[in-house]
Formats: structure tokens, sequence, C-alpha cells
């Protein structure tokens, strides 16, 4: 009986702090990289995304801009790619403080294969 206590508030826990989004997008903007104070690479970006979703059985058309950012060893990566590349970009969203934008911050990206 514990056991199943156990699972249940492990998946809550789980739940509860999932935040994570799998984007494909073009880099639309990226502005000159920079460093934070304790001198890690940051860099914001512009993203642009594309495509036809489903909603209440009908089609419909998407698009969205984006603002991201990118740190470390991802900024590096992000700071070296063409405007205009397509990219299959993993991360979390948050607000800035006293911002109302939401901003994805990027852990991970990999080339988009469909734009091949």
């Amino acid at each position: 009986m514990e056991k199943h206590r156990e699972d249940r508030v492990a998946s809550s826990t789980d739940e509860r702090t999932l935040n994570r989004l799998v984007l494909r997008a073009r880099i639309a903007e990226a502005e000159p990289m920079r460093y934070t104070p304790a001198g890690m690479p940051a860099i914001t970006v512009q993203l642009e995304h594309e495509s036809q979703q489903s909603e209440a059985g009908q089609p419909r058309e998407v698009k969205l801009m984006l603002k991201a950012v990118a740190f470390g060893v991802q900024a590096e990566r992000l700071a070296q790619l063409e405007l205009g590349s397509r990219w299959r970009f993993e991360g979390f969203l948050a607000t800035p403080r006293q911002r109302k934008q939401i901003v994805l911050h990027i852990q991970d990206m990999q080339p988009d294969p469909d734009s091949f």
C-alpha cells in the first residue's frame, strides 16, 4: 500500500515541476553574444515558428515569434548559426523579472531534419 502512495507522490512532483517545450523554428534575429557578470556566454534570439495544427477538429495555421535565450556552450553554438536556419529547440519557459513576455531558455538544439 505504501509503495503506491510513493508512486503517486513522485508522479505528482514530476507533474508540478514539468516545464518543457520542444519547438521547430527558424532563427529570425540574433543579438551579439554577451557575457554574464560571472563570465558565462549568453545570447538572445528571436525564433519564428509556422505550422498547421488541429484545434477543435479544424485545421489552423499557427505563426509565432518567441524570444529565446541560451547560456554557456549552447550560447556559443547558437552564436555561430545562420539567420534563417531551422532547428529543433528544447528548453523551458520563464518570465524575466518584472516583464510579461515569456522567454524560452534553450537547453538543447538539433538541426531540423525536415528542413534539409
